[in-house]
Parts: C-alpha cells; structure tokens; sequence
C-alpha cells in the first residue's frame, strides 16, 4: 500500500512539470558567440532577433497608407512590457525588409528579458496579438519555432504512446503467455515515467531544465522499465515452477531467489546505464544536461520500481502471474515443475547443445574467427557514411513542413530573394576611424555581402560598436560556418576586443564546445564502465571487450542515421526534409543512450554465463548456456523496446525522428548480430582469459564481488588456480 501511495503522489506531482521546462539551451557560456550576445543585451537591447513578422497583401502595397496603419497600429498595440523593440521598414526605409514585387513586409521584434524563460514567457503573451487587421499574418524566428517545437513534442508524446504501449500489451502478451504477466512490463513503465516526471519538477527548481527531456524521460522509463520487468517476472516464473509447491513460503522463496539472481542483474544494469547517461551532465548546454537530468531520473525510477514495487507485487500475487494464461502456456507449469535435479535446474546437457540459442552460438563458435571478422567488417561498412558527417545545430527545418514558422520562414526566403545570415559582432574599445577601417575589411572577405555599423555607445570610457556583417545562405550550412571563421580571423582594431555572435557563430561554438568535452565524456563513460563489470562479474577483460563490441555496433547505427539524415535518403518516406548536415548534440545523446542500452544486454547476458562458469568452469558450455537461457528474453527486450523507440521515430522533430531511427537500428543490431554472434565469438577466442584479472583484483572479487551462485571448485580452479587452494 505504501508503494501505491508513493506512485499516486509523484504522479499527482509530476504530471505539473510540463509548465515548468524551459526552450533553448544549446549554448556554451563560455563561448564568444555567448559572450557577445550578452554584452549586446546590456548595451544595446532590443536588437535581437527573436521574431521575424511578414505582413503581406495581394492588393496594398507596403507604401500605401491603410498597409503601414495596419503594421503600426497592430506593434503599437503589443505590450511593452513584453516587447523591447520592434525594427520596420517605416522607421528605417530599409529596402531589405520590403519584398521584391513590394507586397510584403518583414518587421524584426526583439522580446523583451535576458532570459530564455523570460522570452518564453513573453512569446506566450504576444503571440495572439501580431495579427494586422487586413493583412496576411506570418510569424517566424526562434520563439516562434520554440513555441511549434513544444507544441509538436505534446503531440508527439500522445502519438507515441498511442502507437506503442497497445503493441507493448499485445508483444507482452504473446511473450509471457498469460494476461497477469503481460500486464506487469506496462504497469512498472508507468511508474517509472510518473516518477521520473516528478523527479525532473523537482530538479527544475534548482536548474532549468529542457521541455526536450520529456522525450528521453518518456522513451528510457517506458523502454527500461518494460526491460527489467520483463527480465523479473521471467525469473520469477522460472524459480516459482523449481517451488515444491505454491504455498505462501514457496512464493516467497521464489521472490528471494529472484531478487538474488534477476534483482540483481536489474541493480547492476540500471546503475551502469544511469552511469552512462550521468556523462551528459559534463557538457555545459543545458540541453545535452537536460537530457542528462531526465534519462537519469529515468532510469534510476525504473530499476527502483523494477526492484521495489515489482516483488511486492509478485509476493501479493504469486501463482495467480500465471491468471488468464494463453493456450500456448498451457501445460509449462507442470513441465517446469518436475525439474528437480540440478541438470534440470540449470538446463540439461540436450538442452545446451540442442536449444536453437544454444546451436547458434555453438555454430558461431566452431568458426569464431570467420564470424568475428565477417561481422566486424560489415558493420564498419554500414558505419562508413559517418566518416563524412557535417555537423550543424537546430533551425526551422527540424519540424514538420506544415508548422506555421517553418512555412513563415519558406514564405520570407520566397518573397524576399533566399536566405540571408548574420553575424553580430561586438568592438569594444576602437575609436570610430579604427572601427570604419575594420568594417572595410570584413566587406572584403569571401562571400560577405555587407558590413556596416549599425550602433555606437560609450560604457566606462571605452566605445562600443555593434557590427552586423551578412552573406547569402542558410546559417548552418557548412558554407556559411566557413564565411563565419573568415570573419573571425579578421584581425580586430590595435588595442580592441571583438565578440563575433549570430546563429552561425552560436552553430561553430557549439561544435567546438561538444568536440572539446567529448574525450572527457568518453573517459568518465569508460571508466565507470570497467569498475562496475568488474564488481559484477570478475573479470577486467570482459568489460574492455564489451565497450569495444558496443562502439562497433553505435558506429554502424550511426553510419545509418547518417546515410538517411544528412544525405535525405528514406526522407520522403520518413517524413522529413534533410538539412545536409546533422545536429550536433543528437549524436551525443545518442552515445550516452546507446552505450547504456548495450550495456543492459551485456549485464543480463554475461550474468546467465557467469552462472553456468561458476557452476560447471566450462567456458564453452557456459557460453552456450548464457545465450540458450537468456536468446529469447533479450530479443523479446530488445522488440518490446524497438516498439517503444519506433513510436518515437514517428515524430514531426526531425532530430527526434533521428534519435529514434539510430537507436531502433541500434537495439535491434546489438540484440541480434551483437549478442548472439559477436559475443560467443569473442568469448570462444578468449577462452579462461574471459575471466581473467589480476591476483589482487581477483582475491578482493573473491571476497567481496557480486555473483549470483556459489562457485564451484573447478571454477574457482580454472579462473584463478592460485585461489583454489587458498584458505
């Protein structure tokens, strides 16, 4: 009752952090391109460009007069309180904000706030306002699209659970043969994203957090909890039928020992990928450290539900798992029931060496090498295209074609001759001969089309000018980030400092700050890796050649993600327009989640072959017994949770679509090609080396490891001989 009670509160609570998530977040503070923008703020507010409004008309022009009436009337209208500036063509008769048939007009508006939060807030309260009587309304920029991105992630979310969990019941169902079971996977993934969500509303209290989380929260609860009840129950199937009978002692002996054994593997599993998740919290952007926050929260909520909530319920229920049991089902019980020696606990010699796992990997390891170098080199190939990935950030074209600001955006380059990008630059302490003698040099870089000062103030003695230099094409193409570069390496005034900033120094920041923190992502990640395979089973071999295994098969998911996502094949299948580039942080989000999600086969295989190596020190048969007894509970992890992931590559977000494509591949590749091929390879080769570690790391896992069975003597003799005779 105590766990019911906790489950309604958090999700009572959590259900309210939704109005407490923030937009944005993919800056570096420490970067130019975040420094400029905050001392233009102070000196120069309301010159950001957070909205662009078009105003147009098949009949008025721009010049007539009922068309500037209704363009002033309606910004004059906004609250000011909301709105630093608004930039027109009838305070600047600026050419560049009429459209070429002179129709249409652009008004640039700065919201006010230095915040995100601030803007989001303010976006919220303008945006029913810019509509001009008479007049075609389009709104585009940044807020603009923020606010299409939420929308579209609340409907994604619906979208996604819509498709996936009357999958998950109807796999569930199939998989464990019987109602009550199939109930079980979808209950504790319920628990764990409520929880997870109430957990974030909490964090947001302390830091801001990114309404992108709710996705990862959503995906990672729902996908692992599904896992880890599915690995539970399973176990407790198992152990109930080895009871003498169903008596209240008998289930409880069952709980026990699945506790010790799946309960477990559960712990070990969630911690290494909370672990790989935890890596995100390295990165300065909010948004790669939102995703952090959330995937941990739900993780961690999902192995305590899976190790808490889950056996209580099991000892509540007891036989009854087995209530509304399908035909198929029918009779295991009493086949389970009369194992009774240890053979039959463990698996029979037949069913070693003639279970169809257990014949695939004693295939693959009569040919081990050919295997090994087969399926190395093809997944390399699929991973090739990720040699010549071009890295960008997030513009309008991540959402749907249909989104009001990404058609406000296609509308503006139609009518006002393509794509224009900027860049804001500060020069702090040139006078004005020194800043006129800069701005020349900067028109004469490669692909700029104008530079001009646009803005001088004195602050403590020293000038400011605020520099604006632009140049054809998208911000985030490679060609634009190239023109940025240039612009920086225009040697500023003698004795002056120069911020550069804009959408496309934001984009070159962001790839610098992401490629200089990655090397330390990867170590933690490593690091954290080896000492929890190492408590868990033994060996300082086995966990260097699962995170080898694991980069393997992340490459070639990520060969596919770029071969679709920035070369635009499957694009009219899938939905998405490509922008010929990837977003830089989805890549990364992807690492932590992936290499976690590996990991958690890795554990729940290599635990059911720890069990036979310890039992019988036979490293073949205990291969084989490994795979034979945990094939089929792992595919049917790795399906249940591809269905999960697939409802999220149904997303309008293009670099959700991604994510969920990428890990789709991904979990499906490593629960396969991975786990039944490339794992009893390897381990074939390595022999009594898989167990391998040195004397004092061995002596200490000897006395303190986790194991699940008490090792036998020819175990403990063919791991380490030097142990077998120690008192």
């Amino acid at each position: 009752m105590g766990g019911i009670a906790v489950v309604l509160a958090a999700a009572a609570y959590g259900i309210g952090v939704f109005g407490h998530l923030s937009n944005g977040g993919f800056d570096d503070p420490a970067t130019d391109s975040a420094k400029e923008l905050v001392l233009e703020q102070a000196t120069f507010p309301g010159r950001e460009t957070d909205l662009v409004v078009v105003y147009s008309s098949p009949t008025l022009r721009v010049a007539d007069p009922a068309f500037q009436r209704a363009v002033t009337g309606t910004l004059a209208s906004l609250p000011t309180t909301d709105v630093a500036g608004a930039l027109t063509y009838y305070d600047t008769r600026s050419p560049a904000l009429v459209s070429s048939d002179g129709h249409a007009t652009r008004v640039v508006i700065t919201l006010a706030g230095r915040s995100q939060d601030a803007k989001s807030r303010n976006w919220d309260a303008v945006k029913g306002h810019l509509a001009a009587p008479g007049l075609t309304t389009s709104v585009g920029g940044r807020w603009a699209v923020f606010g299409d991105v939420n929308s579209q992630v609340s409907k994604d979310i619906a979208r996604a659970e819509s498709i996936s969990l009357p999958i998950v019941f109807l796999l569930s169902l199939l998989i464990f043969g019987s109602l009550v079971s199939a109930l079980m996977p979808t209950l504790v993934g319920g628990i764990a994203v409520m929880g997870a969500f109430a957990v974030v509303r909490l964090i947001t209290g302390i830091t801001d957090v990114s309404i992108f989380s709710i996705n990862v929260i959503t995906l990672l609860g729902m996908g692992l909890a599904i896992d880890y009840a599915l690995f539970v129950v399973s176990r407790f199937r198992e152990e109930l039928a080895h009871q003498p009978d169903t008596s209240r002692d008998s289930v409880r002996a069952a709980v026990v020992r699945t506790m010790a054994t799946a309960g477990r593997t559960v712990l070990f599993s969630g911690l290494i990928v909370a672990a790989s998740l935890a890596s995100l919290l390295l990165f300065p952007q909010n948004f790669l450290r939102s995703m952090g926050f959330g995937g941990v929260a739900a993780v961690l909520v999902a192995m305590v539900a899976a190790l808490t909530v889950l056996p209580a319920l099991l000892g509540v229920i007891g036989p009854r798992i087995e209530f509304g049991r399908m035909p198929w089902r029918r009779g295991a019980r009493a086949h389970l029931a009369d194992a009774r020696t240890p053979d039959e606990v463990h698996g029979s010699d037949h069913e070693v060496v003639h279970g169809a796992w257990a014949r695939v990997a004693h295939s693959v390891m009569r040919r081990p090498v050919a295997y090994l170098v087969a399926i190395v080199i093809g997944l390399l190939a699929v991973g090739s295209p990720f040699l010549g990935a071009k890295w960008g950030s997030v513009d309008e074209r991540v959402l749907p074609a249909s989104s009001p600001s990404r058609q406000a955006a296609d509308l503006q380059a139609r009518l006002f001759g393509g794509q224009t990008s900027t860049a804001s630059i500060m020069v702090r302490g040139a006078d004005q001969a020194a800043t006129t003698a800069y701005v020349t040099r900067l028109s004469t870089v490669a692909g700029v089309t104008g530079a001009q000062a646009v803005a001088t103030r004195s602050v403590d003695g020293r000038q400011l000018t605020l520099v604006q230099a632009s140049w054809r094409g998208n911000s985030q193409t490679p060609g634009s980030q190239d023109v940025l570069r240039a612009v920086r390496a225009v040697a500023p005034p003698a004795g002056a400092t120069v911020l550069v900033g804009g959408p496309t120094a934001d984009a070159v920041d962001l790839i610098s700050s992401i490629g200089s923190h990655l090397p330390w992502m990867a170590l933690m990640v490593a690091a954290v890796m080896l000492v929890l395979l190492f408590i868990a089973f033994g060996s300082v071999v086995l966990p260097l050649k699962a995170i080898v295994m694991n980069g393997v098969s992340i490459v070639a998911s990520f060969g596919v993600v770029t071969w679709i996502f920035q070369e635009g094949h499957l694009s009219k299948l899938l939905g998405f327009t490509s922008p010929g580039y990837l977003d830089v942080t989805q890549p990364i989000l992807m690492l932590a989640i992936l290499f976690g999600l590996s990991m958690d086969y890795e554990v729940f295989l290599l635990s059911r072959v720890r069990e036979e190596w310890d039992r019988t020190g036979d490293n073949t048969r205990a291969v084989a017994a490994g795979i034979q007894r945990s094939g089929r509970i792992i595919t049917s992890a790795a399906l249940l949770l591809a269905v999960v992931i697939g409802g999220f590559a149904t997303s309008g977000i293009v670099f959700l679509k991604m994510i969920g494509v990428g890990m789709l591949v991904a979990v499906l590749l490593d629960a396969t090609v991975v786990r039944a091929l490339l794992v009893p390879a390897t381990m074939r080769l390595l022999g009594r080396a898989n167990w391998y570690a040195p004397r004092p790391l061995a002596r200490w896992w000897e006395r303190h490891g986790h194991r699940e069975e008490q090792a036998g003597p020819a175990a403990v003799a063919a791991a380490a001989p030097e142990l077998a005779t120690a008192p």
